[in-house]
């Protein structure tokens, strides 16, 4: 297995054990956005759902330290700790293994800076057991400050997955994180998804171009989302899941 693309300089313990906890993970797909209110959540657990309604063994990490929301996605109760074992193991939702710190946290803030949003980011990962999975998608902090890049920093061959707008104002801060990531070297950015547009926008698809980044396609912006979160049945029916489902079709899994 190829090691993470980036590591701390300073020596920790727990960085063996989070490399021990990933070593059965086929596919890391950080959700990536380059700032918040873009959807970038339920993205991310939507797309956990079609892949596990696909067949594969699938687990969801909510690492959007400050503002874990993922479990109210999913509908997931966060009032029962996870079960410990020589670690903690990811609670099951509708078959996929989840795992946030909203279970440590019950919903209050976590009034965080720099090297302690780092901290509670190597103790999740060093304490969750994964197993074996063929994907392990990951809520990530949304922008470009450090917790973000601390979020993918851990990971072996992790394939970033960037959720972007149509909104001119969002651009902008879209091509300063295609940037950052562009700048890593030996990170392969898997594309950019386009949520929120009915159809694809053009400058949406020439940036994807700019970076030499496929553009996986549009999410039609949905009325119907707010009153279903937290029911994943009624989620399988809006038109976030048909059109994301049709967007993990043709790109990811073998033979795309």
């Amino acid at each position: 297995m190829s090691k993470a693309i980036f590591m701390p300089k300073e020596k920790d313990f727990r960085l063996a054990v989070i490399d021990r906890r990933l070593a059965g993970i086929n596919e890391i797909y950080p959700i990536m956005s380059s700032k918040g209110g873009v959807g970038k959540t339920l993205i991310s657990a939507v797309l956990a759902l079609i892949l596990r309604d696909r067949g594969y063994k699938v687990g969801l990490l909510d690492l959007d330290i400050t503002n874990p929301s993922a479990h109210t996605a999913l509908g997931v109760s966060i009032k029962e700790l996870p079960e410990e074992e020589k670690g903690v193991k990811p609670l099951i939702a509708d078959g996929i293994k989840f795992m946030s710190v909203a279970f440590y946290t019950q919903d209050k803030p976590l009034p965080l800076r720099g090297w302690e949003i780092d901290n509670v980011i190597r103790e999740l990962l060093a304490i969750t057991i994964w197993g074996d999975l063929d994907y392990l998608i990951i809520d990530t902090p949304p922008g470009l400050s450090d917790e973000a890049l601390d979020a993918i920093s851990y990971f072996r061959s992790p394939k970033p997955l960037v959720v972007a707008t149509p909104s001119p104002l969002a651009i902008n801060s879209v091509r300063r994180l295609l940037q950052l990531l562009n700048d890593l070297n030996g990170l392969k950015v898997l594309g950019i998804v386009e949520n929120m547009a009915n159809e694809p926008s053009k400058r949406v698809r020439e940036l994807a171009e700019a970076f030499s980044i496929k553009y996986l396609g549009n999410v039609p912006l949905d009325p119907t989302i707010d009153e279903v979160i937290g029911d994943t049945s009624k989620l399988r029916n809006t038109l976030l899941y048909v059109a994301l489902k049709g967007i993990a079709e043709k790109n990811l899994g073998p033979n795309p």
